[in-house]
């Protein structure tokens, strides 16, 4: 009957000096913790990523809202000057009218 790979592990584990074990013990240790920090790195990779994405899009709302802001503005400016304007012609009409 042959053995399978787990079973043949499990019979070298018990026939390694303590000092084999310790380092075995440690290497894997090391690897899962390699495996970790690895996923960790990928996972805050992905999210600087989706955040620069996020700040590029909060951007150009900035951009567009400073755009209408300026427009609103310049249109608001030329109403206060058409109104100005005719404030003072109708001055000048009754100011003409009373002389």
């Amino acid at each position: 009957m042959a053995e399978s790979p787990s079973q043949s592990g499990a019979q070298l584990v018990t026939h390694q000096s303590p000092g084999q074990q310790a380092e075995s013990d440690l290497t894997s240790l090391i690897f899962e913790m390699s495996q970790q920090v690895q996923m960790g790195m990928e996972n805050m990779l992905k999210m600087v990523n989706e955040i620069d994405q996020n700040s590029v899009g909060i951007k150009e709302e900035i951009e567009k809202s400073k755009d209408f802001a300026m427009e609103k503005k310049r249109v608001l400016e030329e109403e206060k000057e058409q109104f100005q304007k005719a404030a003072y012609t109708i001055l000048d009409m009754l100011s003409n009218s009373r002389g």
